[in-house]
């Protein structure tokens, strides 16, 4: 597989995690638009948002997501990528895409126990778990859209989670 593996999911599913470990196993680079973002323009997404909005934010993430096309890469993308049609279908079209599924409580306790606010800022305003709900279930049809394989990310381990991915993505290898 010489394409590019993007990793979609919620905040907090694993994405940079598990990326870094299969990035790892695979011999791949790893690159996370997040952190690209903020070497870029030297903000955290929260200082983004606070100055061009949620808009602009989402525009700077789409430039940032068509320059880290490369061959053997693992992108670790943020969460609400898979909000523009554009950014699905470049996804699907350049690479494989591997969409972390993890309930809306698992995601909660995640965050609770690293908290980024300086990368994960609010949403909506609403207490954590109620808005984790409401964007996970706003974004799931999306996500599966993204997906060309979808993972129960919820497993304790990452390296549990990066067996998985491989047997998806190389099922005769695993037989």
């Amino acid at each position: 597989m010489t394409q590019p593996l993007f990793m979609v999911g919620a905040r907090g599913c694993g994405k940079t995690t598990v990326g870094q470990a299969l990035a790892r196993v695979l011999g791949y680079a790893f690159t996370d638009t997040d952190e690209m973002l903020w070497r870029s323009t030297g903000k955290t997404v929260a200082e983004i948002v606070a100055d061009e909005g949620w808009a602009g934010f989402r525009a700077r993430e789409s430039e940032i997501l068509t320059s880290v096309i490369q061959g053997q890469t693992v992108v670790a993308t943020g969460g609400g990528i898979i909000l523009s049609a554009a950014n699905r279908h470049f996804m699907r079209a350049r690479g494989t895409v591997v969409y972390l599924h993890v309930s809306a409580q698992e995601l909660a306790r995640r965050l609770q126990v690293y908290p980024d606010e300086e990368q994960r800022p609010s949403l909506t305003g609403k207490p954590m778990i109620e808005e984790i709900a409401d964007v996970l279930a706003a974004r799931e049809k999306l996500y599966q859209e993204a997906a060309h394989h979808i993972l129960d990310a919820s497993q304790a381990a990452p390296d549990d989670v990066v067996y998985a991915i491989l047997q998806q993505l190389y099922p005769s290898a695993a037989s």
